[in-house]
């Protein structure tokens, strides 16, 4: 790291924020030995770590806070966290909330107090995957980091807002940590084909720019997968048996074939529970709802490739079908019904296409939400307004007694009158002037609107004859 960033402070304070985290054994695997040792090493995160980011200038002036990283995996929060502690000189403790509980939490505490109370040395609480505490853990911490005794530093691949509690997420700042770029992760390959000291440059290796591009492609932002896979390809390239040169390398030349090999279907970044599987259901809907098939069908493989319930999506596109198009288009929940019921029958991958078919189809349909907005509407009068009985000319009266009491009396039969509609209102006397469903100028409901209209004529016409009639 450049010493002029630390400013005019004395050269010992210095010193210990350029303290970089104790090496790795030599038999760790590639990924935990090519972790960055400075900021300036960390590829990625420029919005939170190039010279001038808030999160950098923070650490640079010694103050550390309590924060959430929040990104997909194997973007850098691990490392971030051993960087925030190095650079300020706190004792760095980690744990993961997988294997980690309220009495692990307590003893961490405990010590984290007494360490700051004796040596004035803050400690960094790094907990892995924190959204798997529960609230009560959570709540666990608010104390000590109020006190000052540890700068909480969680990690999640899940958004904060769902995961982490309020009251915790109030007091630290969240910083989002993006999927690392292919460029990124062949730029960190290829630091570890060249490093002699913690990487593979001393077994003389070399790498096709077409396999390490595959590998980055594979990896998807995943700079712990990109450096495994880089790991294993390089076995299969160094010569079974073969001498090493006279320099003492082994040699071996990583190609796009070896590559192949280990890449025979892409395990796709999906969490059927998590943040991704909300963030591609919800693609779906909006890229069908905007009318565009390429997108959604696109979202759709993107889910189904990765292993997502076939049931939940086919049951996704069916309320699509009557939420998003509605009358606009009758036949969308036929078509969605079917690819349902497809779906059901075959199961994947046969029923691939079947809701692919739907899906194409109901994102070409007209649009209308008006269903959706009927029902929404009607719904709100039914739990707002006082609960009016049935009007008695809408009631049956199977018994003497119903008749008695002028059940069905004043219903007018629709099959009746010439062109099949009365004019009797069949809305309590409050709501009879309520119009729940508005039908678009798109699609079929341009010609239900019309209907409507007409029908509207035909009632007012015939409750004035009706009127007038009484009236003589």
């Amino acid at each position: 790291m450049n010493p002029d960033l630390f400013g005019d402070e004395d050269d010992e304070r210095a010193s210990l924020r350029r303290a970089e985290p104790a090496a790795p054994e030599a038999g760790a695997p590639l990924a935990e030995r090519m972790r960055p040792r400075t900021l300036d090493d960390f590829v990625g995160q420029a919005d939170l770590i190039a010279p001038g980011r808030p999160l950098r200038e923070a650490l640079e002036r010694g103050v550390l806070q309590s924060v959430i990283l929040w990104g997909p995996p194997g973007t850098g929060k691990t490392t971030l966290a051993r960087l925030m502690a190095s650079i300020v000189d706190a004792h760095f403790v980690s744990f993961s909330a997988v294997l980690s509980g309220i009495k692990d939490i307590k003893a961490v505490m405990a010590e984290a107090e007494d360490r700051r109370r004796r040596r004035g040395q803050p400690t960094l609480l790094f907990v892995d995957e924190i959204h798997r505490f529960n609230k009560a853990q959570q709540d666990a911490f608010l104390p000590r980091v109020e006190a000052g005794d540890i700068v909480l530093v969680g990690a999640t691949t899940e958004n904060p807002s769902f995961e982490v509690n309020a009251a915790l997420l109030s007091r630290s700042k969240v910083f989002v940590l993006q999927p690392l770029t292919a460029d990124d992760l062949v730029t960190i390959m290829m630091r570890a084909l060249a490093d002699e000291t913690r990487g593979m440059g001393g077994l003389g290796l070399t790498a096709e720019a077409d396999a390490l591009a595959a590998i980055a492609r594979y990896a998807n932002g995943d700079a712990r997968v990109a450096l495994n896979l880089l790991e294993l390809a390089a076995g299969l390239a160094i010569p079974r048996g073969s001498p090493p040169s006279a320099e003492g390398l082994a040699g071996g030349h990583i190609t796009i074939e070896v590559v192949a090999d280990l890449l025979e279907r892409r395990s796709l970044l999906y969490d059927k529970g998590g943040d991704e599987h909300y963030n591609l259901i919800s693609a779906l809907h909006k890229s069908m709802r905007n009318s565009d098939p390429d997108a959604a069908v696109y979202w759709l493989a993107r889910m189904l490739e990765a292993g997502e319930d076939l049931m939940y999506v086919a049951r996704r596109i069916v309320r699509f079908a009557s939420e998003d198009v509605g009358t606009a288009d009758p036949q969308a929940l036929t078509v969605a019904v079917a690819a349902k019921d497809a779906a059901h029958f075959m199961g994947l991958p046969e029923a691939n296409t079947a809701l692919a078919q739907a899906v194409i189809y109901l994102a070409t349909a007209p649009k209308s939400n008006a269903v959706y907005l009927a029902y929404n509407a009607a719904a709100a009068d039914a739990h707002r307004l006082q609960a009016e009985p049935v009007p008695l000319h809408l009631r049956n009266a199977p018994t003497r007694l119903m008749r008695d009491l002028e059940y069905g009396k004043g219903y007018e039969y629709a099959h009746d009158e010439p062109d099949g509609v009365a004019g009797m209102s069949c809305l309590p006397p409050s709501l009879a002037h309520r119009r729940y469903y508005q039908p678009v100028e798109r699609g079929f409901e341009r010609e239900i609107r019309k209907r409507l209209a007409w029908w509207a004529r035909l009632k007012r016409e015939r409750n004035r004859t009706a009127s007038s009639d009484s009236e003589q």
